[in-house]
């Protein structure tokens, strides 16, 4: 049963990922690729060539010396030279703007001696595609060479800063802050990665969507009746277990596979209106069975035919705990938790298959450690009588029952009639400008950034559970939104999952919401502030600092 359930992963496997590089969009530097040399005429030329469906802005491109030999001013460039481009009426901005849609040439004049090889000039610009998405501001670098000769532009970078390896107390500390760990998990040894994953998946064994299918691994491990309960060897509780297990292991396993050929799509689709719907009726139906609406186990007819397989079922059946683990792992995902967001950020970047199936598994194994305990001590951990254990199993009923409405409830959410205005007032005070496009991203940004403002970028949709978290227990903090009075807060709604809005979370990196980003009073991100997932509003403070 086990080979046909790999197997079965494997093909779907396979026929997602035949499609999973659809309608990819160009890395800006390979958009917007550029070509400068200097001459002797007094100028340094720039080649920019957008590619085909791609156009550049005018106003976007500026000019900068970043390293000048001895005894030249940094100030020596002189007003760039451009072509007239194609007028494009700009929505956001109600103003035509001159685009280039194909090859250009720029001219700066400069002085003579500016013009020796050595000498590093930044060119700034932004662009578009045709098909939505709009890039930040990129800039490029151009280590002159001498008079006419050629040299492409290398996309500049953020300084590295030397940090010590991580730990994993490092990683523990990090636990409910995705972007700290994504951070951390980039430079750490193999055998420390895992088990730092093994750790973590302990650590997500705690949370709500997972503890209450502690009674249904109860209800495999020792039969659906508590008169059987004490029948159940250690042995056969502890195979159950494992079966139980590896069913959630390889269940997860295969999710991190797909997870590294997808990319960004995986966590937009476990945040889906449909499946939350999907995952909340499978709630029920579970809380239905730890009532004693009925049995929770395979049809009589397989049930034997597996009796006559392997032996006597004393507690419940391999195969059934094994396909239990396996759901168990689809109740749980739809909650978007730190760590299972840093994970998935994590095994994204990292892009390989292989090893983010290897990582899931070792996570699972962690997650079922508690279980598998409680399998091995089963016999000393039950009461005598049956009476405590049913009471047990009503209490988790009510707890899973509880947990269903908490994930459907973002589905039926209305919107408020003042974000259809374009803001979003929370019960604190803070109001964000809501944005749904990337084409409103930008404009925001842009004003934020000739505001001289710090900003603060939200990813919020309806159907979010953990973003209701955020507005609930964090931005109703009275210092933080003290805090936050100093930043514009702009919010974008990825509640309608367009074409348009996926390709912003892509644009940053993003699986969904929710995530807050910052940026400086100059428009540039700070990386290391990012939040993902939920945050306490302590720790938020400090991010603010």
């Amino acid at each position: 049963m086990i080979k046909r359930l790999l197997l079965l992963g494997a093909t779907l496997f396979g026929l997602v990922v035949g499609v999973a590089r659809a309608n990819e969009f160009l890395s800006p530097e390979k958009a917007f690729p550029v070509i400068a040399q200097s001459n002797e005429s007094g100028f340094v030329e720039f080649q920019v060539q957008p590619q085909k469906g791609y156009y550049v802005y005018k106003e976007s491109i500026k000019f900068k010396v970043l390293k000048s030999l001895q005894g030249v001013s940094q100030d020596v460039l002189g007003v760039p030279v451009l072509p007239p481009g194609k007028i494009k009426f700009d929505e956001n901005f109600g103003k035509n703007l001159e685009t280039y849609p194909k090859e250009f040439l720029v001219k700066v004049p400069a002085q003579q001696k500016l013009l020796s090889a050595g000498v590093i000039v930044q060119m700034e610009l932004q662009g578009c595609a045709d098909k939505g998405i709009c890039y930040p501001p990129m800039q490029l670098n151009f280590t002159l060479a001498a008079p006419n000769v050629s040299v492409a532009g290398v996309l500049a970078e953020e300084p590295d800063v030397p940090s010590e390896p991580a730990g994993l107390a490092d990683l523990w500390s990090a636990r409910d802050d995705a972007g700290q760990l994504t951070n951390l998990l980039q430079n750490i040894s193999p055998w420390i990665l895992l088990g730092a994953f093994f750790i973590l998946g302990l650590a997500m064994a705690l949370t709500p969507c997972v503890l209450p299918m502690l009674p249904i691994m109860s209800s495999v491990v020792f039969g659906a009746k508590t008169e059987r309960h004490q029948e159940i060897s250690k042995l056969r509780s502890t195979i159950l277990a494992i079966s139980y297990v590896l069913g959630m292991a390889i269940m997860y396993s295969i999710a991190g596979m797909i997870t590294a050929a997808l990319g960004a799509n995986i966590q937009v689709f476990l945040q889906n209106p449909w499946v939350l719907v999907g995952f909340a009726l499978m709630l029920l139906a579970l809380s239905a069975s730890l009532f004693g609406l009925y049995e929770l186990r395979l049809p009589e007819a397989i049930h034997n035919k597996i009796d006559r397989l392997a032996g006597k079922q004393e507690g419940g059946s391999v195969i059934g705990a094994f396909l239990l683990g396996a759901i168990s792992t689809l109740i749980a995902s739809p909650c978007v938790t730190a760590p299972l967001a840093g994970v998935l950020a994590f095994i994204a970047h990292a892009g390989s298959v292989p090893w983010g199936g290897v990582l899931l598994f070792v996570m699972a194994l962690g997650m079922g450690l508690p279980l598998l305990l409680l399998a091995i001590g089963a016999k000393g951990l039950l009461p005598k009588t049956g009476a405590w254990m049913l009471l047990i199993q009503k209490i988790f009923g009510v707890l899973l029952i509880a947990l269903a409405a908490w994930v459907v409830s973002p589905v039926f959410m209305k919107s408020s009639a003042e974000k259809s205005q374009g803001i979003h007032q929370l019960s604190s005070g803070l109001t964000f400008q809501v944005v749904t496009t990337s084409e409103q991203l930008d404009a925001a940004l842009r004003n934020a950034k000739d505001q001289n403002k710090l900003v603060l970028l939200d990813f919020y949709a309806d159907w979010c559970v953990t973003c209701k978290e955020m507005e609930v227990l964090t931005f109703s903090d009275p210092s933080v939104v003290e805090k936050l009075k100093t930043y514009e807060l702009i919010q974008v709604d990825v509640t309608k999952n367009t074409a348009n809005q996926q390709a912003i979370l892509k644009r940053y990196g993003l699986f969904g919401p929710p995530a807050i980003l910052f940026f400086d009073r100059q428009g540039q991100e700070r990386s290391s502030q990012r939040v993902i997932g939920f945050m306490k509003a302590s720790r938020f403070i400090e991010r603010l600092e």
